[in-house]
C-alpha cells in the first residue's frame, strides 16, 4: 500500500488521540525514508523545510527536511505529539519554562535515526542537524498546531506566531499574532 494510501486509512480513521495511540498510529505508518524522498524540497535560509502530509480535525502530520540551520526554541501551542526520526540525527534541546521568564535549557539530547520521542504540550524545546548529516523527521500532533510560541532569547522576548509560520522567528509582520516582553532570570 502506497504511503499516503496507508495515512489516510491510520489516521483518517484515528479516534482516540492519547499520546500512546498517536504513538501507535506512528509506528503503524511505516513510513520510510524513500517515500519521502521524492516530496521533500530544502530551505537553505530557514530550519527546514515542512510539507503537510495530512490534516483533519484532530490530528496533523507533517515531514521535515532540515537544513543547517538551527530552529528557534517553541513550544507546539496547546498540541502534544511524537516526532520521529526518518533519517539522520536530530540535537533536540529542552527547556524549562516559567511563567513570564527567559527558558532555561535543561539537556540536550541525540535521537538518531528511527528514534521517536514526544513533545508534551506547552513543552518547549530547539532541533538542529548533528554534524551536518541529511535530517528528517516526522511529526505528528493533536490537535493541529495552533498558537505556536517562538522564543528570541537574545532578544528575550517571545511571540505567537500564525499557523503558517514554523519554529523561528517570523520575518513578515503578520505572521506575529502577539509578542510577549520576556523577563531575564
Amino acid at each position: 500500500m502506497d504511503y499516503k494510501d496507508r495515512i489516510h486509512e491510520i489516521l483518517g480513521n484515528l479516534e482516540n488521540t492519547s499520546s500512546d495511540a498517536l504513538k501507535l498510529a506512528m509506528e503503524e505508518l511505516a513510513i520510510q525514508p524513500e517515500e519521502l524522498e521524492p516530496i521533500l524540497k530544502t530551505e537553505d535560509d530557514k530550519p527546514y523545510y515542512r510539507k503537510l502530509l495530512f490534516k483533519n480535525e484532530r490530528v496533523e502530520l507533517l515531514v521535515m527536511n532540515w537544513s543547517q540551520i538551527e530552529c528557534a526554541p517553541h513550544d507546539h501551542g496547546s498540541s502534544f505529539g511524537w516526532i520521529q526520526v526518518i533519517n539522520g540525527t536530530a540535537k533536540n534541546t529542552v527547556y524549562k519554562v516559567d511563567g513570564t521568564k527567559l527558558p532555561i535549557e535543561l539537556f540536550t539530547e541525540f535521537q538518531e535515526n528511527g528514534k521517536m520521542f514526544f513533545a508534551p504540550e506547552k513543552g518547549v524545546h530547539k532541533m538542529s542537524v548533528l554534524n551536518k548529516s541529511k535530517l528528517v523527521t516526522l511529526h505528528l500532533y493533536s490537535p493541529p498546531i495552533t498558537g505556536m510560541k517562538v522564543y528570541d532569547l537574545n532578544k528575550c522576548a517571545a511571540c505567537i506566531v500564525s499557523d503558517d509560520c514554523g519554529a523561528w522567528w517570523p520575518e513578515e509582520q503578520r505572521q506575529k499574532v502577539k509578542e510577549i516582553q520576556l523577563e531575564k532570570n
